[in-house]
């Protein structure tokens, strides 16, 4: 089978396809003919060599696939071989096929195509956990979420406005705050020529906001958490602007504030399938009803892989960046 191998930590062209012998499935894992799979941050500093697999992980990237289900471990479950499902990986989603953990694995929602199935795992299960689970976003409460045009971004607008919650977002530019309005954001706020904090503060009489989403970390932390409502939670999924940050503690204290935050791909099979539970049941039905959507930017052939990583890194993408297999 064909793999996307990384010859070396550098740029989007460090890339090369190689061939590689089709990967057994063993207890608790299926394999997957993949007809797409999904482009993520974690896969750019991989490649770059600053984020390295867990052990045991394949070193291959690629954490989501769309594929057909063509043999393994498949009892405990309610698939089939022949079955089409999108599967989060900790790896090896970058080839014509990749193993999964059942539990991993899930329908591909009825009426969505390969590409759009391979864009749900990584930002579903992520958003679900940190925005429902460690942040406790309820109804009615107001959630500002950090890159609204992200994949991450995207899904946590369209997943808090379905749940009934209130969404406000942040993104570096107007065409990218337009595209969070019509994701469901009530506003849209432009980092680059605004300060979301005091767009929080003024736009609700200084009340703030319930939850925020953070992808940046560094400086942004002290402006997040001065922001929030009283028992607000930041929750904290990167650091793209720095891993440190100071802030005025005391507004935890008198403010009754929570920090958090989380990483997926290190996490148990076990704590996954439960992730993986918990959208079937709350999630799936949004789809299915046409409430919620993967928003994808570009749909490139596989081989393309180089020029969808430099896409990522440039910015301009509004969504997922998916590849397929012809």
């Amino acid at each position: 089978m064909l793999v996307a191998e990384i010859t070396k930590p550098g740029p989007p062209d460090v890339l090369r396809w190689v061939d590689r012998a089709v990967p057994e499935p063993g207890p608790g894992e299926v394999l997957l003919r993949v007809r797409a799979f999904g482009i993520n941050r974690p896969d750019i500093l991989q490649r770059k060599g600053l984020y390295p697999p867990p052990p045991g992980a394949s070193d291959i990237p690629g954490l989501e696939v769309c594929g057909e289900v063509i043999k393994g471990d498949l009892a405990g479950s309610d698939l089939y071989a022949g079955q089409k499902v999108c599967a989060l990986l900790t790896g090896g989603g970058y080839a014509e096929f990749c193993v999964a953990p059942v539990g991993q694995c899930l329908p591909v929602p009825e009426g969505l195509s390969d590409a759009e199935a391979a864009a749900i795992p990584e930002t579903f299960f992520t958003v679900w956990h940190n925005v429902f689970e460690r942040g406790a976003l309820k109804p009615a409460e107001l959630i500002l979420v950090q890159g609204g045009a992200s994949g991450i971004g995207t899904t946590a607008i369209q997943l808090a406005r379905a749940m009934g919650s209130r969404v406000w977002a942040t993104a570096g530019s107007d065409e990218k705050c337009k595209a969070c309005l019509e994701l469901g954001a009530e506003r849209a706020i432009n980092y680059r020529s605004q300060d979301f904090a005091e767009q929080v503060r003024e736009h609700t009489d200084g009340r703030g906001a319930d939850v925020v989403l953070d992808m940046v970390g560094g400086d942004y932390v002290a402006r997040e958490v001065g922001c929030l409502a009283e028992d607000g939670r930041l929750v904290i999924i990167a650091v793209q602007g720095g891993a440190t940050a100071a802030f005025d503690a005391s507004l935890l204290m008198r403010r009754r504030l929570t920090i958090t935050g989380s990483t997926l791909r290190a996490r148990s099979v076990a704590f996954k399938a439960g992730v993986a539970r918990a959208l079937r049941e709350r999630v799936w039905p949004l789809i299915a009803a046409g409430r919620v959507r993967p928003r994808v930017h570009a749909v490139m052939p596989a081989e393309r892989i180089a020029e969808a990583h430099a896409l990522m890194e440039s910015g301009q993408h509004i969504g997922k960046i998916v590849l397929t297999w012809p």
